[in-house]
Protein backbone atom coordinates (compact mmCIF):
# COMPACT_ATOMS: atom_id res chain seq x y z
CA UNK A 1 0.00 0.00 0.00
CA UNK A 2 1.53 3.38 -1.00
CA UNK A 3 2.45 5.81 1.74
CA UNK A 4 1.35 9.42 1.84
CA UNK A 5 4.81 10.42 0.62
CA UNK A 6 4.48 8.00 -2.31
CA UNK A 7 1.16 9.59 -3.29
CA UNK A 8 2.60 13.10 -3.04
CA UNK A 9 5.57 12.09 -5.17
CA UNK A 10 3.24 10.53 -7.74
CA UNK A 11 1.25 13.79 -7.94
CA UNK A 12 4.45 15.75 -8.43
CA UNK A 13 5.64 13.40 -11.16
CA UNK A 14 2.29 13.44 -12.96
CA UNK A 15 2.12 17.21 -12.78
CA UNK A 16 5.64 17.65 -14.13
CA UNK A 17 4.92 15.27 -16.97
CA UNK A 18 1.77 17.16 -17.96
CA UNK A 19 3.48 20.55 -17.70
CA UNK A 20 5.97 19.43 -20.34
CA UNK A 21 3.01 19.29 -22.75
CA UNK A 22 4.30 18.03 -26.12
CA UNK A 23 7.83 17.55 -24.80
CA UNK A 24 11.07 19.52 -25.17
CA UNK A 25 11.50 18.83 -28.89
CA UNK A 26 8.05 20.11 -29.83
CA UNK A 27 8.33 23.08 -27.48
CA UNK A 28 11.65 23.99 -29.10
CA UNK A 29 10.08 23.70 -32.54
CA UNK A 30 7.29 26.03 -31.38
CA UNK A 31 9.89 28.54 -30.21
CA UNK A 32 11.87 28.29 -33.44
CA UNK A 33 8.76 29.21 -35.41
CA UNK A 34 8.48 32.40 -33.32
CA UNK A 35 5.59 31.19 -31.20
CA UNK A 36 5.11 30.71 -27.46
CA UNK A 37 3.42 27.76 -25.79
CA UNK A 38 -0.01 28.04 -24.20
CA UNK A 39 1.33 28.40 -20.67
CA UNK A 40 3.94 30.94 -21.74
CA UNK A 41 1.18 33.06 -23.27
CA UNK A 42 -0.90 32.72 -20.12
CA UNK A 43 2.06 33.76 -17.97
CA UNK A 44 2.29 37.00 -19.96
CA UNK A 45 -1.45 37.63 -19.72
CA UNK A 46 -2.05 37.22 -16.00
CA UNK A 47 -0.66 39.08 -13.02
CA UNK A 48 2.22 37.02 -11.55
CA UNK A 49 1.11 34.26 -9.21
CA UNK A 50 -2.63 34.72 -9.81
CA UNK A 51 -3.42 32.09 -12.45
CA UNK A 52 -5.21 28.94 -11.27
CA UNK A 53 -5.30 26.16 -13.85
CA UNK A 54 -8.33 23.91 -14.08
CA UNK A 55 -8.52 20.48 -15.69
CA UNK A 56 -4.76 19.87 -15.60
CA UNK A 57 -5.17 16.08 -15.79
CA UNK A 58 -8.01 15.99 -18.33
CA UNK A 59 -7.44 13.37 -21.03
CA UNK A 60 -9.33 11.88 -24.00
CA UNK A 61 -10.98 8.43 -23.66
CA UNK A 62 -8.31 6.69 -25.75
CA UNK A 63 -5.48 8.20 -23.68
CA UNK A 64 -6.60 7.94 -20.03
CA UNK A 65 -3.09 8.60 -18.65
CA UNK A 66 -2.68 11.72 -20.77
CA UNK A 67 0.66 10.55 -22.18
CA UNK A 68 -0.26 11.38 -25.81
CA UNK A 69 -2.45 14.39 -25.09
CA UNK A 70 -1.38 16.06 -21.81
CA UNK A 71 -4.18 18.34 -20.54
CA UNK A 72 -5.88 17.28 -23.80
CA UNK A 73 -4.00 20.04 -25.61
CA UNK A 74 -5.70 23.04 -23.99
CA UNK A 75 -4.90 25.03 -20.84
CA UNK A 76 -7.88 26.63 -19.08
CA UNK A 77 -8.37 28.54 -15.85
CA UNK A 78 -8.71 31.99 -14.33
CA UNK A 79 -6.66 34.67 -12.68
CA UNK A 80 -6.19 38.42 -12.45
CA UNK A 81 -5.40 40.68 -15.39
CA UNK A 82 -4.39 44.05 -13.94
CA UNK A 83 -6.18 43.01 -10.78
CA UNK A 84 -9.44 41.96 -12.49
CA UNK A 85 -10.81 38.41 -12.70
CA UNK A 86 -10.48 36.97 -16.19
CA UNK A 87 -10.98 33.47 -17.62
CA UNK A 88 -8.90 31.90 -20.38
CA UNK A 89 -8.66 28.90 -22.68
CA UNK A 90 -5.37 28.55 -24.55
CA UNK A 91 -4.73 25.80 -27.08
CA UNK A 92 -1.23 24.29 -27.18
CA UNK A 93 0.02 23.36 -30.65
CA UNK A 94 2.76 21.14 -29.17
CA UNK A 95 0.09 18.61 -28.13
CA UNK A 96 -1.45 16.96 -31.16
CA UNK A 97 -1.33 20.23 -33.07
CA UNK A 98 -3.85 21.70 -30.60
CA UNK A 99 -6.56 19.63 -32.28
CA UNK A 100 -10.02 19.75 -30.71
CA UNK A 101 -11.57 16.59 -29.33
CA UNK A 102 -14.56 16.02 -27.04
CA UNK A 103 -12.69 16.57 -23.74
CA UNK A 104 -10.70 19.48 -25.21
CA UNK A 105 -14.00 21.15 -26.15
CA UNK A 106 -15.54 20.29 -22.78
CA UNK A 107 -12.73 22.06 -20.94
CA UNK A 108 -13.26 25.18 -23.02
CA UNK A 109 -17.03 25.08 -22.48
CA UNK A 110 -16.63 24.60 -18.72
CA UNK A 111 -14.39 27.65 -18.32
CA UNK A 112 -16.67 29.75 -20.54
CA UNK A 113 -19.65 28.82 -18.38
CA UNK A 114 -17.68 29.88 -15.31
CA UNK A 115 -16.96 33.24 -16.94
CA UNK A 116 -20.69 33.59 -17.55
CA UNK A 117 -21.63 32.68 -13.98
CA UNK A 118 -18.97 34.91 -12.45
CA UNK A 119 -19.55 37.83 -14.80
CA UNK A 120 -15.95 38.14 -15.98
CA UNK A 121 -14.22 38.51 -19.38
CA UNK A 122 -13.21 35.45 -21.38
CA UNK A 123 -10.11 35.24 -23.58
CA UNK A 124 -9.46 32.37 -25.94
CA UNK A 125 -6.05 31.83 -27.51
CA UNK A 126 -6.38 29.77 -30.68
CA UNK A 127 -3.49 27.72 -32.05
CA UNK A 128 -4.99 24.56 -33.49
CA UNK A 129 -4.91 22.35 -36.53
CA UNK A 130 -8.68 21.86 -36.30
CA UNK A 131 -10.85 18.95 -35.24
CA UNK A 132 -9.29 15.72 -33.96
CA UNK A 133 -10.28 13.53 -36.88
CA UNK A 134 -9.97 10.26 -34.95
CA UNK A 135 -12.75 11.39 -32.61
CA UNK A 136 -15.14 11.93 -35.51
CA UNK A 137 -18.55 13.40 -34.72
CA UNK A 138 -17.64 13.84 -31.03
CA UNK A 139 -15.16 16.54 -32.03
CA UNK A 140 -17.78 18.18 -34.22
CA UNK A 141 -20.28 18.00 -31.37
CA UNK A 142 -17.73 19.71 -29.13
CA UNK A 143 -17.35 22.58 -31.57
CA UNK A 144 -21.11 23.03 -31.57
CA UNK A 145 -21.15 23.39 -27.79
CA UNK A 146 -18.40 26.03 -27.95
CA UNK A 147 -20.33 28.04 -30.56
CA UNK A 148 -23.49 27.92 -28.47
CA UNK A 149 -21.77 29.14 -25.32
CA UNK A 150 -19.99 31.89 -27.30
CA UNK A 151 -23.50 33.03 -28.18
CA UNK A 152 -24.69 32.87 -24.57
CA UNK A 153 -21.73 35.00 -23.45
CA UNK A 154 -22.36 37.57 -26.18
CA UNK A 155 -23.53 40.85 -24.69
CA UNK A 156 -23.01 39.55 -21.15
CA UNK A 157 -19.22 39.48 -20.74
CA UNK A 158 -16.45 40.70 -23.07
CA UNK A 159 -14.99 37.97 -25.28
CA UNK A 160 -11.57 38.36 -26.91
CA UNK A 161 -9.94 35.90 -29.32
CA UNK A 162 -6.21 35.81 -29.98
CA UNK A 163 -5.36 33.89 -33.14
CA UNK A 164 -1.76 32.84 -32.61
CA UNK A 165 -1.54 30.06 -35.18
CA UNK A 166 -3.80 28.16 -37.59
CA UNK A 167 -7.56 28.45 -37.11
CA UNK A 168 -9.25 26.64 -39.95
CA UNK A 169 -12.59 25.12 -40.79
CA UNK A 170 -15.30 25.18 -38.16
CA UNK A 171 -12.77 26.41 -35.59
CA UNK A 172 -12.84 29.86 -37.23
CA UNK A 173 -16.46 30.40 -36.27
CA UNK A 174 -15.83 30.57 -32.54
CA UNK A 175 -13.54 33.65 -32.82
CA UNK A 176 -16.02 35.18 -35.26
CA UNK A 177 -18.68 34.92 -32.54
CA UNK A 178 -16.54 36.82 -30.03
CA UNK A 179 -16.33 40.59 -29.66
CA UNK A 180 -12.73 41.20 -30.73
CA UNK A 181 -10.24 39.18 -32.79
CA UNK A 182 -6.49 39.78 -32.54
CA UNK A 183 -4.34 38.04 -35.16
CA UNK A 184 -0.58 37.54 -34.96
CA UNK A 185 1.18 38.58 -38.16
CA UNK A 186 2.72 35.75 -40.24
CA UNK A 187 1.72 33.05 -37.73
CA UNK A 188 -2.08 33.40 -37.67
CA UNK A 189 -4.28 31.96 -40.42
CA UNK A 190 -8.09 31.97 -40.52
CA UNK A 191 -10.18 30.40 -43.25
CA UNK A 192 -13.05 27.96 -43.66
CA UNK A 193 -11.48 26.02 -46.53
CA UNK A 194 -7.71 25.90 -46.92
CA UNK A 195 -5.62 26.40 -50.06
CA UNK A 196 -5.74 22.73 -51.05
CA UNK A 197 -9.54 22.60 -50.87
CA UNK A 198 -9.80 25.87 -52.79
CA UNK A 199 -7.56 24.46 -55.52
CA UNK A 200 -9.51 21.20 -55.70
CA UNK A 201 -12.87 22.96 -55.84
CA UNK A 202 -12.06 25.94 -58.04
CA UNK A 203 -8.67 25.33 -59.63
CA UNK A 204 -7.32 28.54 -58.05
CA UNK A 205 -3.90 28.42 -56.46
CA UNK A 206 -3.26 30.55 -53.38
CA UNK A 207 -1.07 30.42 -50.30
CA UNK A 208 -2.42 30.16 -46.77
CA UNK A 209 -1.16 33.67 -46.02
CA UNK A 210 -2.87 35.12 -49.10
CA UNK A 211 -6.08 33.27 -48.30
CA UNK A 212 -6.48 33.98 -44.60
CA UNK A 213 -3.42 35.67 -43.13
CA UNK A 214 -3.55 38.56 -40.67
CA UNK A 215 -3.23 41.20 -43.40
CA UNK A 216 -6.17 39.79 -45.33
CA UNK A 217 -8.32 39.58 -42.18
CA UNK A 218 -7.54 43.10 -40.95
CA UNK A 219 -7.38 44.99 -44.26
CA UNK A 220 -9.86 43.30 -46.58
CA UNK A 221 -12.37 40.99 -44.91
CA UNK A 222 -12.70 42.78 -41.56
CA UNK A 223 -12.69 39.41 -39.78
CA UNK A 224 -9.97 40.60 -37.37
CA UNK A 225 -9.94 43.81 -35.33
CA UNK A 226 -6.22 44.03 -34.55
CA UNK A 227 -2.99 42.73 -36.06
CA UNK A 228 -0.21 41.99 -33.56
CA UNK A 229 3.44 41.62 -34.48
CA UNK A 230 4.00 38.60 -32.22
CA UNK A 231 2.51 36.75 -29.24
CA UNK A 232 3.75 39.34 -26.77
CA UNK A 233 2.16 42.16 -28.75
CA UNK A 234 -1.14 40.26 -28.96
CA UNK A 235 -1.21 39.90 -25.17
CA UNK A 236 -0.40 43.61 -24.78
CA UNK A 237 -3.27 44.58 -27.07
CA UNK A 238 -5.73 42.34 -25.23
CA UNK A 239 -4.75 43.79 -21.84
CA UNK A 240 -5.07 47.35 -23.13
CA UNK A 241 -8.45 46.51 -24.63
CA UNK A 242 -9.66 45.04 -21.33
CA UNK A 243 -8.67 48.24 -19.52
CA UNK A 244 -11.53 50.08 -21.28
CA UNK A 245 -14.15 47.37 -20.72
CA UNK A 246 -16.37 46.43 -17.78
CA UNK A 247 -16.34 42.98 -16.19
CA UNK A 248 -19.83 42.32 -17.55
CA UNK A 249 -23.04 43.95 -18.73
CA UNK A 250 -24.12 44.42 -15.11
CA UNK A 251 -21.13 46.63 -14.26
CA UNK A 252 -19.85 50.03 -15.33
CA UNK A 253 -16.52 50.27 -17.16
CA UNK A 254 -13.55 50.99 -14.89
CA UNK A 255 -13.00 54.68 -14.23
CA UNK A 256 -9.54 56.20 -14.11
CA UNK A 257 -8.73 58.01 -10.87
CA UNK A 258 -6.13 60.30 -12.45
CA UNK A 259 -6.91 63.92 -11.60
CA UNK A 260 -5.70 65.25 -14.96
CA UNK A 261 -8.54 63.34 -16.60
CA UNK A 262 -10.90 66.08 -15.41
CA UNK A 263 -8.94 68.90 -17.04
CA UNK A 264 -10.72 70.78 -19.79
CA UNK A 265 -8.59 73.76 -20.74
CA UNK A 266 -9.66 75.29 -24.08
CA UNK A 267 -7.77 73.78 -27.03
CA UNK A 268 -7.18 76.42 -29.75
CA UNK A 269 -5.99 73.70 -32.15
CA UNK A 270 -9.59 72.57 -32.60
CA UNK A 271 -10.58 76.05 -33.79
CA UNK A 272 -8.24 75.64 -36.75
CA UNK A 273 -8.66 71.97 -37.66
CA UNK A 274 -11.54 72.39 -40.16
CA UNK A 275 -10.22 73.69 -43.52
CA UNK A 276 -11.82 76.79 -45.05
CA UNK A 277 -12.38 74.82 -48.25
CA UNK A 278 -15.41 72.55 -47.56
CA UNK A 279 -13.99 69.95 -49.95
CA UNK A 280 -10.57 69.78 -48.27
CA UNK A 281 -9.83 66.70 -46.17
CA UNK A 282 -8.37 66.51 -42.67
CA UNK A 283 -7.59 63.66 -40.28
CA UNK A 284 -10.34 63.18 -37.71
CA UNK A 285 -7.85 61.35 -35.47
CA UNK A 286 -6.31 64.78 -34.83
CA UNK A 287 -9.62 65.76 -33.26
CA UNK A 288 -10.14 62.54 -31.31
CA UNK A 289 -6.78 62.60 -29.54
CA UNK A 290 -7.50 66.16 -28.37
CA UNK A 291 -10.78 65.08 -26.77
CA UNK A 292 -9.72 61.95 -24.88
CA UNK A 293 -7.72 61.86 -21.67
CA UNK A 294 -3.99 62.06 -22.35
CA UNK A 295 -4.53 61.52 -26.08
CA UNK A 296 -4.98 57.80 -25.30
CA UNK A 297 -7.18 56.33 -28.04
CA UNK A 298 -7.36 52.64 -28.96
CA UNK A 299 -8.59 52.43 -32.54
CA UNK A 300 -10.50 49.27 -33.43
CA UNK A 301 -10.31 47.83 -36.98
CA UNK A 302 -7.97 50.67 -37.91
CA UNK A 303 -6.99 48.99 -41.19
CA UNK A 304 -10.52 48.16 -42.40
CA UNK A 305 -13.21 50.49 -43.82
CA UNK A 306 -11.01 53.46 -43.01
CA UNK A 307 -13.68 56.00 -44.00
CA UNK A 308 -15.02 55.56 -40.48
CA UNK A 309 -13.05 55.48 -37.24
CA UNK A 310 -14.17 53.54 -34.17
CA UNK A 311 -12.40 52.89 -30.91
CA UNK A 312 -12.09 53.45 -27.18
CA UNK A 313 -10.87 56.37 -25.13
CA UNK A 314 -11.56 58.01 -21.79
CA UNK A 315 -13.11 61.38 -21.09
CA UNK A 316 -12.96 62.47 -17.47
CA UNK A 317 -11.72 59.00 -16.60
CA UNK A 318 -14.83 57.34 -18.04
CA UNK A 319 -14.55 54.88 -20.92
CA UNK A 320 -16.31 55.98 -24.09
CA UNK A 321 -16.78 54.46 -27.51
CA UNK A 322 -16.00 56.89 -30.31
CA UNK A 323 -17.43 56.73 -33.83
CA UNK A 324 -16.20 59.31 -36.34
CA UNK A 325 -16.36 59.89 -40.07
CA UNK A 326 -12.88 60.11 -41.63
CA UNK A 327 -12.88 62.94 -44.22
CA UNK A 328 -9.46 61.90 -45.53
CA UNK A 329 -10.89 58.61 -46.87
CA UNK A 330 -13.81 58.67 -49.35
CA UNK A 331 -14.61 62.13 -47.92
CA UNK A 332 -16.05 60.32 -44.88
CA UNK A 333 -19.00 58.93 -46.85
CA UNK A 334 -20.69 55.84 -45.44
CA UNK A 335 -20.51 52.64 -47.48
CA UNK A 336 -21.36 48.98 -46.90
CA UNK A 337 -18.23 48.05 -44.97
CA UNK A 338 -18.09 51.18 -42.80
CA UNK A 339 -21.77 50.74 -41.91
CA UNK A 340 -21.14 47.17 -40.76
CA UNK A 341 -18.01 48.18 -38.85
CA UNK A 342 -19.75 51.01 -36.98
CA UNK A 343 -22.94 49.05 -36.28
CA UNK A 344 -21.13 46.18 -34.61
CA UNK A 345 -19.08 48.56 -32.48
CA UNK A 346 -22.16 50.54 -31.41
CA UNK A 347 -24.01 47.37 -30.38
CA UNK A 348 -21.03 46.17 -28.35
CA UNK A 349 -20.68 49.49 -26.50
CA UNK A 350 -24.39 49.54 -25.75
CA UNK A 351 -24.30 45.98 -24.40
CA UNK A 352 -21.34 46.85 -22.14
CA UNK A 353 -22.65 50.18 -20.76
CA UNK A 354 -20.05 52.26 -22.61
CA UNK A 355 -21.29 55.77 -23.59
CA UNK A 356 -21.08 56.72 -27.26
CA UNK A 357 -19.45 59.85 -28.67
CA UNK A 358 -20.12 60.44 -32.37
CA UNK A 359 -18.15 62.94 -34.47
CA UNK A 360 -19.99 63.82 -37.67
CA UNK A 361 -18.58 64.98 -40.98
CA UNK A 362 -20.53 62.96 -43.51
CA UNK A 363 -21.49 64.04 -47.05
CA UNK A 364 -23.87 61.10 -47.44
CA UNK A 365 -23.91 57.42 -48.36
CA UNK A 366 -21.41 56.47 -51.03
CA UNK A 367 -23.17 56.50 -54.41
CA UNK A 368 -22.65 53.87 -57.08
CA UNK A 369 -24.02 50.77 -58.75
CA UNK A 370 -21.75 48.45 -56.74
CA UNK A 371 -22.98 49.90 -53.45
CA UNK A 372 -26.65 49.72 -54.44
CA UNK A 373 -26.38 46.17 -55.76
CA UNK A 374 -24.42 45.22 -52.64
CA UNK A 375 -27.29 46.32 -50.43
CA UNK A 376 -26.21 49.71 -49.05
CA UNK A 377 -29.83 50.27 -47.96
CA UNK A 378 -29.75 47.16 -45.82
CA UNK A 379 -26.28 47.84 -44.43
CA UNK A 380 -26.95 51.51 -43.77
CA UNK A 381 -30.10 50.50 -41.92
CA UNK A 382 -27.88 48.57 -39.50
CA UNK A 383 -26.46 51.86 -38.26
CA UNK A 384 -29.92 53.33 -37.82
CA UNK A 385 -30.94 50.21 -35.92
CA UNK A 386 -27.83 50.15 -33.75
CA UNK A 387 -28.09 53.79 -32.69
CA UNK A 388 -31.85 53.59 -32.28
CA UNK A 389 -31.56 50.52 -30.08
CA UNK A 390 -28.71 51.87 -27.93
CA UNK A 391 -29.77 53.11 -24.49
CA UNK A 392 -26.36 54.24 -23.21
CA UNK A 393 -25.59 57.99 -23.12
CA UNK A 394 -25.21 59.21 -26.71
CA UNK A 395 -23.41 62.46 -27.50
CA UNK A 396 -23.07 63.76 -31.05
CA UNK A 397 -20.77 66.55 -32.25
CA UNK A 398 -21.28 67.89 -35.77
CA UNK A 399 -17.90 69.05 -37.03
CA UNK A 400 -18.73 69.91 -40.61
CA UNK A 401 -21.04 68.15 -43.08
CA UNK A 402 -24.18 66.40 -41.83
CA UNK A 403 -26.24 65.61 -44.88
CA UNK A 404 -29.41 63.59 -45.39
CA UNK A 405 -29.99 60.09 -44.12
CA UNK A 406 -26.28 59.65 -43.46
CA UNK A 407 -26.52 62.30 -40.72
CA UNK A 408 -29.36 60.36 -39.10
CA UNK A 409 -27.24 57.22 -39.38
CA UNK A 410 -24.54 59.09 -37.43
CA UNK A 411 -26.96 59.59 -34.51
CA UNK A 412 -28.84 62.80 -35.03
CA UNK A 413 -31.25 64.06 -32.38
CA UNK A 414 -34.13 62.09 -33.90
CA UNK A 415 -32.17 58.84 -33.36
CA UNK A 416 -32.11 59.37 -29.61
CA UNK A 417 -28.94 61.40 -29.11
CA UNK A 418 -28.97 62.84 -25.58
CA UNK A 419 -26.76 65.76 -26.55
CA UNK A 420 -26.10 67.22 -29.99
CA UNK A 421 -23.45 69.91 -30.20
CA UNK A 422 -22.44 71.64 -33.43
CA UNK A 423 -19.34 73.57 -34.34
CA UNK A 424 -19.88 76.86 -36.23
CA UNK A 425 -18.46 75.06 -39.29
CA UNK A 426 -21.36 72.60 -39.29
CA UNK A 427 -23.65 72.25 -42.30
CA UNK A 428 -26.86 70.36 -41.50
CA UNK A 429 -29.21 69.77 -44.41
CA UNK A 430 -30.96 67.26 -46.60
CA UNK A 431 -28.06 67.57 -49.05
CA UNK A 432 -25.07 69.76 -49.75
CA UNK A 433 -25.53 73.27 -51.07
CA UNK A 434 -24.08 72.40 -54.50
CA UNK A 435 -26.55 69.59 -55.18
CA UNK A 436 -29.49 71.45 -53.67
CA UNK A 437 -28.94 74.55 -55.81
CA UNK A 438 -28.60 72.43 -58.93
CA UNK A 439 -32.04 70.89 -58.22
CA UNK A 440 -33.89 73.88 -56.77
CA UNK A 441 -32.73 76.47 -59.29
CA UNK A 442 -32.19 74.42 -62.43
CA UNK A 443 -34.45 76.56 -64.60
CA UNK A 444 -32.99 79.87 -63.35
CA UNK A 445 -29.43 78.61 -63.86
CA UNK A 446 -30.19 77.45 -67.40
CA UNK A 447 -31.61 80.87 -68.27
CA UNK A 448 -29.12 83.05 -66.33
CA UNK A 449 -26.70 85.32 -68.18
CA UNK A 450 -24.04 84.56 -65.56
CA UNK A 451 -24.81 81.09 -64.24
CA UNK A 452 -21.67 80.89 -62.10
CA UNK A 453 -22.48 84.09 -60.22
CA UNK A 454 -26.08 82.99 -59.65
CA UNK A 455 -24.92 79.57 -58.51
CA UNK A 456 -22.55 81.13 -55.97
CA UNK A 457 -25.28 83.47 -54.70
CA UNK A 458 -27.82 80.67 -54.30
CA UNK A 459 -25.25 78.40 -52.62
CA UNK A 460 -24.56 80.99 -49.95
CA UNK A 461 -28.27 81.67 -49.55
CA UNK A 462 -28.96 77.94 -49.11
CA UNK A 463 -26.23 77.64 -46.49
CA UNK A 464 -27.65 80.58 -44.51
CA UNK A 465 -31.32 79.63 -44.74
CA UNK A 466 -31.17 75.84 -44.59
CA UNK A 467 -27.76 74.40 -43.68
CA UNK A 468 -26.68 76.74 -40.87
CA UNK A 469 -26.23 75.09 -37.44
CA UNK A 470 -28.23 77.99 -35.99
CA UNK A 471 -31.24 76.94 -38.04
CA UNK A 472 -31.01 73.41 -36.61
CA UNK A 473 -30.50 74.85 -33.13
CA UNK A 474 -33.59 77.04 -33.61
CA UNK A 475 -35.61 73.92 -34.43
CA UNK A 476 -34.36 72.09 -31.32
CA UNK A 477 -32.27 69.59 -33.30
CA UNK A 478 -28.99 70.95 -31.91
CA UNK A 479 -28.59 71.59 -28.19
CA UNK A 480 -25.78 74.11 -28.51
CA UNK A 481 -23.51 75.64 -31.13
CA UNK A 482 -20.13 75.62 -29.40
CA UNK A 483 -16.60 76.85 -29.92
CA UNK A 484 -14.52 73.87 -31.07
CA UNK A 485 -11.93 74.66 -28.39
CA UNK A 486 -14.55 73.96 -25.68
CA UNK A 487 -15.66 70.55 -26.97
CA UNK A 488 -13.92 68.50 -24.29
CA UNK A 489 -15.54 70.62 -21.55
CA UNK A 490 -19.01 70.06 -23.02
CA UNK A 491 -18.39 66.31 -23.25
CA UNK A 492 -17.09 66.11 -19.68
CA UNK A 493 -20.18 67.86 -18.30
CA UNK A 494 -22.53 65.82 -20.48
CA UNK A 495 -20.98 62.53 -19.34
CA UNK A 496 -21.35 63.53 -15.69
CA UNK A 497 -24.97 64.54 -16.20
CA UNK A 498 -25.89 61.44 -18.22
CA UNK A 499 -24.05 58.91 -16.07
CA UNK A 500 -27.27 57.91 -14.29
CA UNK A 501 -29.35 57.79 -17.47
CA UNK A 502 -31.91 54.98 -17.61
CA UNK A 503 -34.07 54.34 -20.65
CA UNK A 504 -36.88 51.81 -20.52
CA UNK A 505 -37.96 50.00 -23.66
CA UNK A 506 -40.99 47.80 -24.41
CA UNK A 507 -40.60 44.19 -23.31
CA UNK A 508 -39.52 41.88 -26.13
CA UNK A 509 -37.40 38.83 -26.76
CA UNK A 510 -35.10 40.73 -29.15
CA UNK A 511 -35.31 43.02 -32.14
CA UNK A 512 -34.71 41.96 -35.72
CA UNK A 513 -31.71 43.86 -37.01
CA UNK A 514 -31.46 44.12 -40.82
CA UNK A 515 -28.56 41.73 -41.49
Amino acid sequence: MPTTRDLLNELEARRNRVLEMGGPARVEKQHQSGKLTARERIALLFDPGTFQELGLFAAPPDDPDGTKFPSDGVVVGCGAVNGRLTFVAAQDFTVGGGAVGAMHAQKICDVMEQALRCGAPFIQINDSGGARIQEGVDALHGYGHIFRINTLLSGVVPQISIIAGPCAGGAAYSPALTDFVIMVAKEAKMFITGPEVVKAATGQEITAEELGGATVATDFSGVAHFMAQNDEDAIRISKRLLSFLPQSNSADPPRSAETEALEFAPDPFLDEVIPDNPRAPYNVLDVIVRLVDGGDFLEVQARYARNIVVGFGRIGGRSVGIIANQPSVLAGALDINSSDKASRFILFCDAMNIPLVTLVDVPGFLPGIEQEHGGIIRHGAKMLYAYGAATVPKMTIILRKAYGGAFLAMCGKAMGADRVFAWPTAEIAVMGAEGAVRILYKKELDEAADADALRTEKREEYRRQHASPYVAAGHGQVDAVIMPRDTREYLLFALEALHTKRELRPARKHGTMPL
